[in-house]
């Protein structure tokens, strides 16, 4: 009768001790860039030039082709979300200023 009155609880309690082991996985989305990859841009850079530095950007403003978006987002399993954005404008196929949660480059306004 004593080993039923221990295995039970033991039943019961198992299940909710590992609540606190789910696995939780990290989620990123977008175009992850390095400070490294931002500081080699230069104004006048050509549309074909930043593309290939950086890769296709996220999103093309459907208005305006000449403004380039670069998001990232990163949600991890446990702490804090993380997002940068990079958005670039261009006239006549050349870079003519850079925004966002980049700092500008020291070289950019120098161009080619």
């Amino acid at each position: 009768m004593q080993l039923k009155s221990l295995i039970l609880p033991l039943f019961i309690a198992l299940p909710l001790t590992g609540c606190g082991l789910v696995y939780k996985v990290d989620i990123p989305q977008g175009n992850y860039l390095e400070e490294k990859q931002v500081a080699q841009l230069r104004q006048g850079m050509t549309k074909e030039q930043v593309r290939y530095l950086l890769g296709n950007p996220m999103s093309l403003d459907g208005f305006n082709h000449d403004r380039w978006v670069y998001i990232y987002y990163f949600k991890p399993g446990r702490g804090d979300t993380e997002q940068k954005r990079l958005i670039l404008d261009f006239m006549n196929d050349g870079l003519t200023t850079l925004s966002g949660d980049f700092e500008l480059p020291e070289g950019f306004h120098e161009g080619l």
